[in-house]
């Protein structure tokens, strides 16, 4: 590496330093740079332009990094040229208009109904118990994200008109049915809720009274999935994909699942009908003449 890409790259380390950024990001970012400074073989920052910043991220895909990674390097490498263009070091920033190559789009880990049921059969009537399923019912019933769950309060459920109220992402509020099954687990928390909350708003608490983290959410799910037999990984982002696809599935109403999930473009709910097309793939395996191996 160059005295010059080395001074380069500690000045705008330090600048993030000072905005706060997280010790993990700034590792992710001095990690991208040192591979940006590698590539550039010797050469200043500001003697690089665009021609060889696709270079690098075409020897770098050719080296088997992935494309989420890519996106994350050539992120890191505009924002450092912005950096430099500010403090007069480069003319021009040579990662502007270049796009990393697009990786391959994974399907949404859905469990089937089956394995839903399996995993929300009541066996326990301990507090935590109660609270566990009162959680992932509601979870699995109204499409809810993890954040989206922790940061429920007592008012955000009317169980007399079966609805939440949920803060979705951008602060967005969206109001979404609350099932049958959900709404008599909630009823079966409330009262051990009340003895056991040392928080006045939160719907969901801790063994100590406290809000319920994301990682305890996390945890207890893998926890009641290894109890009940369910053999897959199950992470809590499992339930809000499960809710979509058989939504989906039983109504074929590609809006109405977008507005419960909350997504502002229908394009990201749309990636719910490639799980909806498998499973009518089966059913047509399955069920038509010609389509049955003899």
């Amino acid at each position: 590496m160059s005295n010059g890409f080395a001074q380069s790259i500690d000045a705008f380390l330090t600048h993030l330093k000072t905005r706060h950024y997280s010790p993990r990001t700034l590792d992710l970012y001095a990690r991208d740079l040192a591979r940006l400074a590698e590539l550039a073989a010797g050469r200043a920052p500001g003697e690089l332009v665009s021609h060889d910043i696709r270079r690098f991220l075409a020897t770098l895909n050719g080296r088997g990094v992935a494309a989420r990674s890519l996106a994350r390097t050539l992120s890191a490498w505009r924002n450092f040229y912005l950096f430099l263009a500010r403090n007069n070091q480069a003319a021009a920033n040579p990662c502007v208009g270049l796009r990393p190559p697009k990786g391959e789009k994974r399907l949404p880990n859905a469990l089937s109904p089956d394995e839903m049921a399996q995993l929300l059969s009541a066996d326990e009537a301990t507090p935590l118990a109660l609270r566990d399923r009162a959680m992932f019912e509601l979870m699995y019933s109204s499409g809810l994200r993890l954040a989206e769950l922790v940061g429920l309060n007592l008012d955000s459920v009317d169980l007399d008109s079966g609805e939440v109220r949920v803060r979705g992402k951008g602060s967005k509020d969206r109001i979404v049915p609350v099932g049958r099954q959900a709404l008599a687990a909630l009823r079966a928390w409330l009262p051990e809720r009340h003895a056991l909350s040392k928080d006045p708003q939160a719907l969901f608490v801790g063994a100590r009274g406290a809000r319920i983290s994301p990682s305890m959410v996390n945890q207890r799910l893998k926890r009641l999935a290894l109890q009940h037999g369910v053999n897959r990984r199950v992470h809590p982002h499992a339930l809000r994909h499960s809710f979509a696809s058989h939504v989906l599935q039983s109504s074929g109403d590609l809006r109405a699942v977008q507005e419960m999930l909350g997504h502002a473009s229908l394009s990201t709910t749309q990636v719910y009908t490639h799980l909806d097309f498998q499973h009518l793939a089966k059913v047509y395996d399955q069920a038509h003449p010609r389509a049955k191996k003899k």
